[in-house]
């Protein structure tokens, strides 16, 4: 099976073009999510190449410690890798481990959210659901390289695998469990696991569940895969990504379970907060009032809600009162007034108005 093709002196790998399939699809899903949360979706453009490259470095440093024993049999050991640095450059010789392109990547992520003050935790989110769709795309990469597959099989959907890449002692056998697939599929799955349960149960969610939802279901995926592994990576007769798995997904379950219990009314108060102070912009809101909105159990758009409800409670009742005094109005027209003669009405003087006219005739007669 081909494993890539050449352009003029430059060899393009099908692992790597699948690589940067999986990088572009998650990170479409990341923006899409981010958008539609309100955020700018630019900013996983902006993020992209640093994950990438975080990412590699750390799969790449995870391989180069923690080599597979079939690699260590054939003196691809950490200590050669130390002895000679530039065999590490050499990824095209393969040697990547997912664990570490995660720290990796999640280390990028961290730096690059303290440098633009976003929130880390928020964009992990973001991240998780379209991470597990990389890896699950990634992974057929090691199909196209006949590697990353289980023990012996013969169920009807084994894999046949060329001599030259038979780990050595299986010679003779030529059909493995697809373990690349296994991965693949629960990947895909666990990326609608996310995707549902955020759609399901945001409101009830802190920053950072769909993260440690991501951590927990990986961790168990590779868990349960390391025990049909056929070439597992020791470290001192330990299998030290079942194991670190094993750890990863235990701690992060506790996390979780913490943050929704002991912890859950902290939590609650700081994202109200940093909801607050989000939403309003700088100039009219002051982080103190931030705080005492946020303790009361409101936001900004809480409050305005509340004044709009408040407005629509009243402007009924002016309209009632307007009605009630036009009526009145239209009440006093209708009664009939009693007629006035102006020779009946008194001057301010008790007299006449007549007599008022006559005076002015006799002084022009006068004069």
């Amino acid at each position: 099976m081909p494993t890539g093709f050449n352009i003029g002196p430059v060899t393009i790998r099908f692992y790597s073009l699948l690589i940067i399939l999986g990088a572009i699809v998650g990170a479409w899903l990341a923006a899409w999510r981010a958008k539609k949360q309100g955020h700018d979706p630019e900013i996983v453009l902006d993020l992209l190449p640093w994950l990438l490259i975080g990412g590699i470095i750390g799969a790449r440093l995870w391989h180069v410690f923690t080599p597979s024993a079939s690699n260590q049999a054939m003196g691809i050991t950490t200590e050669n890798y130390l002895r000679n640095p530039i065999e590490i450059l050499k990824m095209w010789n393969g040697g990547l481990g997912i664990p570490g392109g995660v720290i990796g990547g999640a280390l990028a992520l961290l730096i690059y959210a303290k440098v633009k003050k976003l929130s880390f935790l928020q964009w992990a989110d973001f991240i998780a659901p379209g991470l597990l769709i990389g890896q699950a795309i990634g992974r057929w990469g090691n199909f196209i390289n006949q590697e990353v597959y289980g023990m012996p099989s013969n169920l009807p959907w084994a894999i046949k695998i060329d001599l030259q890449h038979r780990i050595p002692g299986f010679e003779h056998v030529e059909r493995y469990h697809p373990l690349f697939l296994y991965e693949s599929l629960l990947n895909l799955i666990g990326a609608g696991v996310l995707l549902w349960v955020d759609k399901k149960f945001q409101k009830k969610l802190f920053r950072g569940d769909l993260f440690f939802g991501y951590l927990i279901w990986y961790s168990a995926v590779r868990f349960g895969l390391e025990f049909l592994r056929l070439d597992p990576s020791p470290v001192n007769g330990i299998n030290v990504n079942q194991t670190s798995m094993l750890v990863v997904g235990l701690l992060t379950a506790v996390l979780l379970v913490l943050r929704h219990t002991v912890w859950a009314e902290k939590l609650a108060e700081k994202e109200r907060t940093a909801a607050l102070l989000v939403e309003a912009p700088e100039d009219d809101v002051h982080p103190e009032d931030a705080v005492v909105v946020a303790e009361g159990g409101g936001t900004l758009l809480d409050i305005d809600a509340e004044i709009t409800e408040t407005d629509d409670e009243i402007e009924p009742s002016i309209e009632i009162i307007d009605e009630e005094i036009e009526a009145a109005f239209e009440e006093l027209d209708a009664e009939e007034l009693p007629d006035f003669d102006e020779e009946d009405l008194p001057t301010l003087d008790g007299g006449h108005p007549d007599d008022e006219i006559i005076d002015e005739e006799e002084d022009q007669n006068q004069g």
